[in-house]
Formats: structure tokens, C-alpha cells, sequence
């Protein structure tokens, strides 16, 4: 009760940010706002994190009946059919500079025989996980982008 009211007339006195608790002995540490690690970014160090766009993609698809894999390079537009589903590319993004770099594309999947989508959004080469095609049959991810 009284390291509670300690921490709030602290915070209260000057303006600070809470940091992360130190150790397990309680203490917590008060951050002043005027710190130079929390001042924003100049434009020039936001912009670093700018992305080219590419031509298209290397997909990747594995048929989990058959075991099949096949590596499919699309245009951005382009559609492809793969066993029942059909893949289209939206686009492809990569880090401004590095075309080797962390892809990302829009890509939208659909069920031939149900003409539903299955899938549309964004898949992150690095992270195929986090926004993955939820299919009985079939995964699809993107590889890398084409940057020609």
C-alpha cells in the first residue's frame, strides 16, 4: 500500500513513463518523458521502413493428400489453378532496396467446386503462421516477391 503511494506521487510530481518492473525485489523504474530513446523518430529514420513494390510472387503449395509441393511464380493479377483451388496474386511488397528481403503479398484462394474464398489477405513470407490459409486439403504461402 505504501510502495502504491510512493509510485503515484512520483508519477504524479513530475511527468514520467512507467518502465518494465526491475527484478523481483518490487521496484519499478520511472523513465522521464524528456528521454532521447523515447522521442520520436526524425522523418528521414521513418521512412527507412519503406517498401517497393514487386512484379509478382513465388508461391508455394503442398497438397496434404498427395504430398505434392509445387513453387508457382504469379504476376501481380495473375491467377493460377493448383488441384480444386485457384490462387490469385493482388500484389507483392518487399523492404525498399531489398528485393531478397521479408515479403508480403495479397493473395486471395478459392475452393473451385464451392466458389467461395477461402482465403484473402496478406501473407508474410517470414511468418506464413500468422495469417495462414485455413484448408482441409491444401496450404499455400508466398516465398519471396519477383522484383523485375
Amino acid at each position: 500500500m505504501i510502495r502504491t503511494a510512493v509510485f503515484f506521487a512520483a508519477v504524479l510530481a513530475a511527468p514520467a513513463v512507467l518502465a518494465q518492473s526491475q527484478g523481483g525485489d518490487g521496484t519499478i523504474a520511472i523513465i522521464p518523458l524528456d528521454d532521447p530513446e523515447l522521442r520520436p523518430l526524425p522523418p528521414e529514420a521513418a521512412n527507412r521502413d519503406l517498401v517497393d513494390l514487386g512484379g509478382g510472387a513465388v508461391i508455394r503449395a503442398l497438397d496434404k493428400v498427395s504430398g505434392d509441393v509445387v513453387e508457382v511464380s504469379l504476376r501481380s493479377g495473375e491467377v493460377t489453378t493448383y488441384g480444386l483451388i485457384e490462387i490469385a496474386l493482388g500484389e507483392c511488397r518487399y523492404p525498399r532496396g531489398n528485393p531478397a528481403g521479408d515479403a508480403y503479398a495479397w493473395i486471395e484462394v478459392r475452393t473451385l467446386s464451392r466458389g467461395t474464398n477461402d482465403f484473402k489477405g496478406w501473407m508474410i513470407a517470414s511468418s506464413p503462421a500468422l495469417n495462414a490459409l485455413d484448408h482441409a486439403r491444401y496450404d499455400v504461402w508466398v516465398m519471396r516477391c519477383i522484383s523485375a
